[in-house]
C-alpha cells in the first residue's frame, strides 16, 4: 500500500478521472460534432471506461478513510478545477468571473463538509 494518504491518492486518482470524464463528456462537441450523436456516444463510452477504472479504486482507497460526503465534495472541486482549463483551454470558452463565484462556493462546502474531521 501507498505511503501517501487516503486524501491525496484518492485526489490524485479522482483527477485523473475526471480528465477522461471531461473529454468524455465534452470532446466530442468539438471534435464529432459532424458525426452522428450515436457515434460520439460510442466513442465517449470508450474513453468513460478509462475514467471507470481510475474513479472507482478512488473512491474505493478515498472511502476508507473519508465519508461518503467528503468523497463527493472533494470530486466536485476537482470536476471544477480540471474542467475550468479544458473548457477555456480546449475548447476556448471565455474565462467569466462567474467561475470565480462558482469555485468559492465549492469552497465553503469543503469547508463545511471537512470541519470537524
Amino acid at each position: 500500500m501507498s505511503s501517501l494518504p487516503v486524501w491525496l491518492q484518492a485526489a490524485g486518482l479522482l483527477t485523473l478521472s475526471n480528465v477522461f470524464m471531461t473529454f468524455a463528456w465534452y470532446a466530442h462537441l468539438k471534435n464529432l460534432n459532424d458525426k452522428p450523436w450515436w457515434f460520439a456516444a460510442l466513442v465517449s463510452w470508450g474513453i468513460a471506461l478509462f475514467e471507470y477504472l481510475l474513479q472507482v479504486p478512488a473512491n474505493r482507497i478515498g472511502y476508507t478513510g473519508m465519508s461518503l460526503a467528503q468523497l463527493k465534495i472533494m470530486q466536485e472541486v476537482i470536476t471544477l478545477a480540471v474542467f475550468m482549463p479544458f473548457a477555456v483551454g480546449y475548447m476556448h470558452q471565455p474565462i467569466k468571473l462567474d467561475f470565480v463565484w462558482a469555485g468559492l462556493c465549492l469552497m465553503g462546502a469543503v469547508y463545511f463538509i471537512f470541519r470537524g474531521s
